[in-house]
């Protein structure tokens, strides 16, 4: 029965999407996403150098794994993670907006003549609802927002139809799995009693408004609300937000808060929905205010040398322990200062800074001054991390990502220093003759590889660093938003207004 209805349900959604609406794409040149080459001689090289990094990963890709998900770089082989279930080309459809601004055309070109002819979702496959969210909704938007090629724009809100099923639970949170053929979802079995996790589903936001928007369809932009809905008539232990949901009761699971893996992107996209909305989405920007006073009264520690860090709250007790995905939050403060109540803008860019230095500590006291997957503020250790199994590197943006919102935002030129760093670090350990890999052990003077070249690594970490090299006219802030997986998606409701405008 519950198959047929979601068969039903799924016959019904296709046909409301036959036909894609007119939409208004403003002007390149008018929202900064034409590139010009930095005044400076030196700037001008180390971007250049960006640019090669991105070439030899995609040259790799393109010879060794292409149209699969990703590369292995020292075996030279595709590598597919369970993550997009049979879904291929992730590596293809994240690097898309990066070959796009790095003005790398014929590339671009490639990977669009692949998306049209190959990219396919009529698969039997349970995928990560997030996942493929974050990348290959993401993705295909930023490239049709960048390049107006329609393929783009049919593939994604496709790919959205596809993900709809798993909205159907009885709160209207999101299952975490989706088989996209049969459209049953489940929940990770690891996640606290059958649970849905409040960064996987927290997460849908921005690319789902786009999608309504993109489409003329209403359904995308109702599932995101209700989360919205739901989330507001719950009760906030300490005004936190937990990590683990009931899809089935709509209530909390266990009362554990983390600004890193579990947690992390509900808060960014808060923020970055009230200003997707060219700050009229007021509810947003009220909750994100909320939450991040309740984390820093709860979860914002000093060390004993004044390192500042967000520790993991569990039930009210500390784990003194922050994550490389936790580094992101540095940026995240910055951008929302400008926004922040009244006398605390300096406050947050403050805070900003002060996370983006521990997490230069956590990389700078590591041996290949790359920082590892987590890392510690306990018995005597600060900014390192002391368990094996999270001493890893597998070419994580976060840390870059804080770089360029504080340079943008700032100017203090020590985060071209910091990124150059991060740079001369990737080249020298990561680089290896078929792409780049990530590392078993940040502290081992002896490379050992991971053999994963991440599609991350090009859709973020690349793309970040060449826009900390870049003049800040490139893809500005007042115009664009990153998604948590990079990928760039328009200030919305200026674009709303414009079709509007038409129309009458």
């Amino acid at each position: 029965m519950e198959k047929e209805k979601v068969a039903q349900d799924q016959l019904s959604n296709r046909a409301g999407f036959r036909r894609l609406p007119p939409v208004y794409l403003a002007p390149l040149n008018t929202i900064g996403a034409i590139d010009r080459e930095p005044a400076d001689a030196a700037i001008r090289e180390k971007r250049e150098k960006i640019k090669e990094m991105m070439k030899h990963a995609w040259k790799n890709y393109k010879r060794y794994a292409w149209g699969k998900n990703e590369l292995k770089p020292v075996s030279k082989g595709g590598h597919s993670s369970s993550l997009f279930g049979n879904i291929q080309g992730a590596t293809i459809v994240d690097a898309l907006d990066t070959l796009f601004i790095m003005n790398m055309k014929d590339e671009f070109e490639e990977a669009q003549a692949w998306v049209e002819e190959n990219l396919n979702f009529n698969v039997n496959a349970e995928v990560s609802v997030f996942e493929v969210n974050i990348r290959f909704v993401g993705g295909l938007i930023s490239a049709y927002y960048l390049s107006g090629a329609e393929i783009f724009r049919k593939k994604a809100v496709e790919l959205g139809v596809k993900l709809l099923p798993a909205f159907q639970t009885p709160s209207g949170i999101p299952w975490a799995l989706l088989n996209i053929k049969s459209g049953i979802g489940r929940n990770w079995p690891w996640a606290s009693g059958g649970s849905s996790i409040l960064a996987e589903f927290g997460t849908l936001h921005l690319e789902f408004m786009h999608l309504s928007y993109l489409s003329g369809n209403p359904i995308f932009a109702d599932k995101v609300m209700n989360i919205r809905t739901v989330l507001n008539n719950l009760e906030k232990p300490e005004g936190l937000y937990p990590n683990y949901l009931n899809p089935n009761s709509g209530q909390w699971a266990q009362y554990h808060v983390s600004v890193g893996g579990l947690g992390d992107s509900f808060y960014e996209y808060l923020l970055k929905a009230w200003l997707m909305s060219d700050k009229t989405d007021l509810q947003a920007k009220k909750m994100y205010f909320d939450a991040i006073k309740a984390i820093e009264t709860h979860l914002i520690r000093k060390s004993r040398n004044g390192l500042t860090y967000i520790a993991e709250w569990k039930g009210g007790l500390l784990e003194h322990k922050m994550g490389h995905l936790t580094c992101f939050a540095g940026g995240m403060f910055a951008l929302g200062a400008d926004d922040a109540p009244e006398g605390m803008t300096q406050h947050y860019l403050q805070l900003g800074a002060e996370i983006a230095r521990t997490c230069h500590e956590s990389y700078n006291r590591t041996f290949v001054k790359l920082g590892p997957e987590a890392f510690r503020f306990d018995g005597g250790v600060e900014a390192i991390a002391t368990r094996q199994n999270e001493k890893y590197y597998i070419l994580r943006p976060e840390v870059v990502e804080t770089y360029m919102y504080m340079w943008r935002l700032t100017h203090d030129p020590k985060y071209r220093k910091w990124a150059w760093e991060a740079v001369e670090a990737l080249e020298k350990h990561c680089r290896v003759k078929g792409g780049y890999s990530g590392l078993r052990d940040v502290y081992f003077s002896k490379e050992s590889y991971d053999d994963v070249q991440q599609s991350f690594f090009l859709a973020e970490t690349l793309k970040y660093l060449y826009l900390i090299f870049s003049d800040d006219d490139l893809l500005p802030l007042e115009h664009w938003i990153f998604n948590t997986e990079a990928h760039l998606l328009p200030v919305l409701s200026r674009n709303l207004k414009k079709v509007e405008d038409d129309g009458k």
